[in-house]
């Protein structure tokens, strides 16, 4: 998600070798943290010298093999953004491949549960991340003008989105005597009842 910053800096100080930097960065992320299924792993761990994946995992998450939603939302949001530095044919398909798993797991109301995989006991709903619900939107808008599909499936999602985060649900509508300081009620960066 952070390679934004690196790629301007290539561009505003004609360093090419921090272009490739962050171009190799972002097809080593889609390689080895994007699942077959478009579900991302939250943690991967390289060896030092040689580069060699020695574990997947969560951090964040509920499980190592669940996938924590604002980890996915940084994943539409950061492939995109890569995209639109590189137009590389395959961070267009890692962002669009983030996207739809992000997009199939949302509940009716658009705001993601805090894990897309972590069970649901009876009488007891799984706390939502309104941060990964407003970082996925700001990456599908984006990812929409690539897809050509504005008035489809990315931009209707990330409005439908946008309307549950704006609701009275999830705004904080700044009251001043409200113990949060915060736009959005419910980032959930972290279960710790998980």
């Amino acid at each position: 998600m952070n390679l934004n910053l690196l790629f301007w800096s290539a561009k505003q100080f004609t360093q090419p070798a921090w272009y490739e930097a962050a171009h190799a960065h972002a097809l080593g992320t889609a390689a080895n943290f994007l699942r077959p299924d478009g579900s991302t792993f939250h943690v991967v761990e390289f060896h030092d010298e040689t580069g060699e994946v020695l574990e997947r995992r969560t951090h964040q998450g509920y499980a190592d093999d669940s996938c924590w939603s604002r980890g996915q939302a940084w994943a539409v949001y950061g492939f995109t953004e890569s995209y639109r530095h590189t137009r590389d044919p395959e961070l267009l398909r890692a962002a669009t491949r983030a996207a739809d798993y992000f997009i199939d797991r949302l509940p009716e109301d658009a705001v993601p549960y805090w894990d897309f995989n972590a069970p649901v006991e009876e009488g007891r709903e799984q706390p939502r991340d309104t941060s990964a619900g407003a970082i996925a939107a700001s990456g599908l808008l984006e990812l929409s003008l690539y897809t050509g599909e504005k008035e489809s499936r990315y931009y209707g999602q990330a409005q439908r989105i946008l309307k549950s985060l704006a609701s009275d649900t999830y705004l904080t509508r700044g009251d001043p005597k409200a113990k949060i300081s915060s736009l959005l009620l419910y980032g959930t960066i972290g279960n710790p009842d998980k």
